[in-house]
């Protein structure tokens, strides 16, 4: 795979790295039967702009800023579109189950009529014997109760991003006068643990922030009652590594390994957390689900608010670019990005990996971290995460807790 011989048939812009767009010869990989994973998720940029200002945002903060671009909404040609390309895409693969994640900027500010309107479009589309699960990824500060119960009707999961306690989550996801959000994001999530609308909360997203204090965090976001807790890295690279005070090697990982233990110590489960359970699937010789860790592939596209079909977004914070793939739902299927080396990266597993990361002995479990953070300057995505530290501090503290817990039992 390493060589250049052939290339994608795709348009690949000028800019993008050696790996995996020089280095990736997919012709190849087809020739020796390897076959793409179906895209089933597919994430909705229905509203290309934001009501806050938060300072760690990949879309507005970090290298690509090809927002300013795109339209403000996502228009209803786009949307029947690519409604239409996600009914195809099922059919030509037999899918029993698509999820759509309706995202932004922020998705709220579309309007609930437009996401309504959007949802039906998608049901429309679907074939036969396909199921089509329907979530949100939202900051909630608008959200209100007859928004919440128009998407209720439509069973729409709702995901809420907040950072733990008040005053964490006010530091950095304030409204553009810097008033802090918190207040906003309570008042909805009252409303979305209420029982009325429980079944459609779908949980919380929690930047890791090794400033505050980790159970104090923890116990801030259980105060919500969430069914599931994710935590995410904030977006670094090898060329804007993450902050870290002088002395602490590994801040990211020392706080989620704290945060682990007050949820894996508990006398009973009182939320998911994701994360957690992706790596302890994992060491028990499970598969994962996360993008974070593991090695399945991934099989996620995302449609912008111009139709413009592109690869995970969180690669925005990579380099101006990162994401494109020169295709469009107005004009080409995503079977076509399944040739793309970008989405094919993705899906190759321990192919993909770097050498140092192939011969590291958690590699399965870490799958060489989250694929934005392992971007290098004139190299690409072969490299090991820049949190590649913090990952061996957290999987080596999960592997810990659970063969202490496991070794008494086989014994028996």
């Amino acid at each position: 795979m390493r060589t250049s011989a052939r290339r994608s048939p795709h348009p690949v812009r000028p800019d993008h790295p050696p790996w995996p767009y020089d280095l990736l010869d997919v012709h190849a990989l087809r020739r020796t039967g390897w076959r793409p994973t179906a895209i089933r998720e597919f994430v909705l940029k229905v509203h290309q702009r934001c009501n806050l200002a938060c300072d760690y945002c990949y879309v507005y903060e970090l290298a690509d800023q090809s927002w300013r671009d795109r339209p403000t909404v996502m228009s209803a040609e786009v949307c029947r579109a690519a409604a239409g390309r996600i009914g195809e895409h099922a059919r030509e693969h037999g899918l029993d189950r698509v999820s759509v994640i309706l995202h932004g900027g922020e998705p709220l500010l579309a309007g609930a009529g437009r996401l309504v309107r959007l949802i039906g479009d998608l049901r429309r589309a679907m074939p036969d014997g396909c199921e089509l699960s329907v979530g949100m990824q939202t900051n909630a500060v608008t959200l209100d109760e007859p928004t919440l119960a128009r998407l209720s009707r439509e069973r729409v999961r709702i995901g809420v991003s907040v950072d733990g306690r008040p005053e964490d989550h006010d530091l950095h996801r304030r409204f553009r006068s810097g008033r802090g959000s918190h207040a906003a994001v309570d008042r909805a999530l009252g409303l979305l643990g209420s029982a009325r609308f429980r079944s459609s909360f779908a949980g919380l997203l929690c930047t890791v922030n090794p400033a505050a204090d980790p159970v104090a965090t923890y116990t801030g976001l259980l105060e919500h009652d969430p069914p599931a807790i994710d935590f995410l890295l904030p977006h670094a690279n090898w060329a804007m590594p993450p902050s870290r005070s002088p002395g602490q090697a590994t801040p990211h990982g020392d706080w989620l390994a704290q945060v682990f233990d007050r949820w894996y110590g508990a006398p009973r489960q009182e939320t998911r957390v994701r994360l957690f359970e992706e790596i302890m699937s994992l060491l028990l010789g499970g598969s994962s689900r996360s993008d974070q860790v593991g090695l399945s592939p991934v099989a996620v596209a995302v449609i912008e608010s111009d139709g413009a079909i592109e690869q995970v977004d969180s690669l925005k914070s990579a380099y101006s670019g990162a994401c494109d793939t020169g295709l469009n739902v107005l004009t080409d299927p995503f079977d076509a990005a399944l040739d793309h080396p970008g989405f094919v990266a993705r899906q190759i597993g321990l192919a993909a990996l770097s050498d140092e990361c192939a011969a590291c002995p958690i590699h399965r479990i870490c799958g060489g971290g989250h694929y934005a953070h392992r971007y290098r300057p004139g190299e690409g995505f072969r490299n090991p995460t820049v949190y590649c530290a913090d990952m061996r501090v957290l999987i080596g503290r999960i592997r810990h807790r659970l063969s202490t817990d496991l070794d008494p039992m086989a014994s028996r």
